[in-house]
């Protein structure tokens, strides 16, 4: 007789609302252990998985949560990080609503399984025991080759920890004074505590990845001199940190914040603690965020935990067209983000000391769909109007920073200025040079720049095996 399945999924617990708009603790409190069992035996165990093939990493998915069901988790660890070094980030920021549970058999008549929930209860499990889970290393033997990772955001650290296990010897360069990168920066504490990244981190350097810290590349050296310097290949993965702008009047006003750096002040430098950390950062009581990702959900959430009293979403389309998650998008609303949907700014005012008083926006209509497949947004004449406002975040989206293309001949790039690769295998115009995540791609998910340290580790591999 087929096994009956509960077609809903355990809901996962959070704190309340108006409680969690108040505090930079995690928001998702995470799965007991009989509710994670439960939600583990929903899990159909199918003979050909579809699940794996929407995840970017090839996590063993069924086989994980075979091992939760079970009760062995320690084999529940091994498994997932066979595949996956950072399980207890991914669990937390990945879309598995676009990737694994969205090719979840269950998906067709219910709720697909938590794959991400489950995903992060085996991870905090492990960072609970410790002792018990056991180093993952690889079963190569050291190969004497040297690859140097630039950057260790996602990308950064999944290519070091792959090719560390496969026996390179492996030293990432951050710019940064920690590790981390966008992780430890862009994303809050109340959807990312910085400990889960210092311990997904720390795993990696236990792998015997070497972590310089400080280290620009392009200045303190070329990737010329690294290559000419005993490293005989590099990954580059510096993400894509430079800010878009809205290029508009009065944007050069005081307290408007691009949201990179509004998120960095507030998590990397930790401005939510101050006068105990000495960052300080202007939040009025009336925000305005311009943006539908997910950086603009995390720019208004903050706002509002820094004490702003009304905080506003400014996007030109709809909500239909927000790039951000559903559940992101979800939890701004409930903890009181307004969404000013299908508007525009137009120009900034500003008073006689240089700060930000107001913003002239206008409304649009939907147009035609865009090369990007949504609908085009259009101004609606005769609809312009005035918000007084104390401070604006500029969440629009960031591109690489040119200082390694600048400071590498030949290395071709794309019209957006990202470095130009082979999306298969992270190859670029360069021999021995890789290149993956956002630097690549342009601002993008976790998991995606995951996938693409993923595949470049495995060419680098490749190539050097002939």
């Amino acid at each position: 007789m087929p096994k009956k399945v509960n077609l809903n999924r355990v809901p996962i617990p959070k704190q309340e609302a108006a409680e969690r708009a108040k505090n930079f603790n995690e928001v998702a409190l995470g799965y007991s252990e009989q509710q994670a069992i439960e939600e583990a035996n929903r899990c159909l165990q199918c003979p050909k998985p579809t699940c794996k093939e929407g995840c970017p990493v090839n996590v063993d998915i069924p086989e994980f949560i075979k091992a939760l069901q079970e009760g062995d988790m320690p084999e529940a660890v091994r498994i997932l990080k066979s595949k996956n070094s950072l399980p207890g980030v991914c669990g937390r920021v990945c879309p598995q609503e676009m990737q694994c549970e969205k090719t979840c058999a269950l998906a067709k008549k219910g709720a697909p399984v938590a794959i991400g929930r489950l995903e992060r209860y085996v991870a905090d499990w492990e960072r609970a025991h410790p002792e018990t889970a056991g180093k993952q290393t690889g079963d190569c033997a050291a190969n004497g080759k040297k690859v140097a990772v630039v950057g260790s955001g996602p990308a950064g650290l999944t290519c070091a920890a792959d090719l560390a296990k496969l026996g390179y010897v492996v030293t990432i360069l951050e710019a940064l004074h920690v590790a981390g990168g966008v992780l430890m920066y862009g994303i809050p504490e109340f959807r990312l505590p910085k400990q889960v990244v210092q311990g997904e981190v720390d795993y990696v350097k236990s792998l015997g990845v070497e972590i310089k810290l400080d280290h620009v590349i392009g200045k303190i050296a070329t990737v010329d001199e690294l290559l000419e310097n005993g490293y005989d290949a590099v990954f580059l993965a510096p993400g894509a940190g430079a800010p878009m702008f809205l290029n508009i009047p009065g944007e050069n006003l005081s307290d408007i914040y691009s949201a990179n750096e509004f998120l960095t002040r507030t998590n990397l430098m930790k401005a939510y603690l101050f006068p105990e950390y000495d960052t300080p950062i202007r939040v009025g009581r009336r925000v305005v965020v311009f943006g539908g990702g997910n950086v603009a959900m995390d720019a208004s959430r903050c706002a509002l935990r820094l004490g702003a009293e009304e905080v506003y979403i400014v996007y030109r389309r709809s909500k239909v067209e927000m790039p951000a998650r559903l559940e992101e998008r979800e939890n701004a609303e409930e903890e009181g983000v307004i969404f000013n949907l299908l508007t525009n700014p137009r120009t900034f005012m500003g008073n006689e000391q240089g700060r930000v008083e107001a913003v002239e926006l206008y409304q649009m209509e939907l147009g035609e769909p865009d090369e990007s497949g949504r609908r085009r947004p259009i101004p609606k004449p005769g609809t312009e109007f005035t918000m007084g406002i104390d401070t604006a975040i500029s969440a629009l989206g960031t591109r690489p920073n040119p200082i390694i293309p600048s400071t590498t001949k030949g290395l071709e790039l794309t019209r957006w200025g990202t470095i130009k690769t082979d999306e298969a295998t992270g190859r670029t115009s360069r021999e021995r040079i890789w290149c993956g995540g956002d630097m690549a791609t342009g601002a993008a998910t976790v998991i995606s720049a995951m996938g693409a340290g993923k595949r470049a580790a495995a060419d680098i591999d490749a190539y050097f095996k002939g």
